[in-house]
């Protein structure tokens, strides 16, 4: 499953900024990890890591430093900032309270207490739950 641009543009950074949370890593392994740790689902190309990359450091959420690998190219590693920190904790509050939301109306599977949404319109409808 691809998920549609507008999903990944809010996915994409936190899901970077989550990987850079358990250590520094490269461009390549954070295309590599967002595959093989999301099934596939937030798979992206290099042509999109790099920009976000780009974007995550100017805002002062990430920080790199170059280092020249055992086959003598520069390699750029990631690695999070304080502020980044600060940003990712604010980021899985907002997606929990998201998927808490999605759960109560039964568009994601929730803890047990989520309806369907079918149900809520039946109810809306002057139905019978």
């Amino acid at each position: 499953m691809k998920l549609e641009r507008e999903m990944m543009r809010g996915a994409g950074p936190t899901a970077v900024l989550q990987l850079l949370a358990t250590g520094e890593m490269y461009g390549y392994e954070l295309v590599e990890a967002l595959e093989t740790r999301s099934a596939g689902v937030l798979a992206m190309g290099q042509s999109t890591l790099y920009p976000m990359l780009y974007n995550l450091e100017a805002k002062k959420l990430v920080k790199s430093r170059t280092v020249t690998a055992d086959n003598g190219r520069p390699r750029r590693y990631y690695r999070l900032t304080g502020k980044g920190k600060k940003k990712l904790s604010a980021d899985r509050e907002q997606w929990s309270a998201l998927m808490d939301a999605m759960a109560a109306l039964g568009v994601t599977p929730g803890a047990g207490t989520a309806q369907p949404l079918t149900a809520g319109l039946g109810l809306l409808r002057g139905g019978v739950a």
